[in-house]
């Protein structure tokens, strides 16, 4: 008898500690998926923050004279497309392509913001433009905090994605409704170095002596 009760409470201590264990790892992935939640949300904030500032953008650039039209077409048609990408602000996408939709939309608002900055160059009126000038520094730490955010939600990803594919959450993470999570794909060409040019064409020939 003292055999059978001893083994019955191996059995039954063996059960409680795996019961502790599944609960521990169950209640990991809720803070991990949350965790991709929490900084999907904040990588939606930076991007509709350089949304807001596009239409003063516009408006400013608008009123300096013979300004690009279709620079001016092309970042608003972008605009466009990005609103009509629906995602899920506040809960961090599990399909690829959706995610990959919503990239490619954002992708093509980053170009069309390089190029209007690039055409600007060529107006002085703008270049001297206090209200300018500030939106296009609003611009540039928005697109930095847009890099920081992404990236911080990469390795969001990557913690979440690694704990459903290691024991034991890979035996229950499906059946509970963990699904892996995508990335965000590195931007095409940032593994090399970004190449710098100077020119030199109008620069005033040297004196002689």
């Amino acid at each position: 008898m003292k055999k059978t009760a001893i083994g019955c409470g191996s059995i039954l201590l063996l059960v409680i500690l795996v019961a502790l264990v599944a609960v521990a790892s169950y209640n990991r992935l809720v803070r991990l998926s949350q965790g991709t939640d929490s900084q999907w949300a904040q990588v939606q904030n930076v991007y509709q923050r350089r949304a807001d500032l596009i239409p003063n953008l516009v408006q400013t650039v608008s009123g300096s004279a013979n300004f690009e039209k279709s620079t001016l077409t092309e970042i608003t048609e972008a605009r466009a497309s990005v609103g009509q990408v629906k995602v899920d602000p506040n809960s961090a996408p599990t399909d690829p392509a959706k995610l990959a939709e919503f990239e490619k939309a954002q992708g093509a608002l980053s170009s069309a913001l390089s190029r209007l900055l690039v055409v600007s160059e060529r107006y002085p009126d703008l270049k001297a433009s206090a209200g300018f000038l500030e939106l296009q520094a609003q611009l540039e730490g928005t697109e930095n905090r847009i890099s920081v955010e992404r990236e911080r939600f990469n390795t969001a990803v990557q913690a979440y994605d690694t704990a459903i594919k290691s024991f034991p959450a890979l035996l229950y993470a499906g059946s509970f409704g963990f699904a892996a999570k995508p990335y965000f794909a590195a931007a095409e060409g940032a593994e090399r170095p970004p190449q710098v040019q100077f020119d030199f064409s109008n620069r005033p020939a040297p004196a002689r002596p």
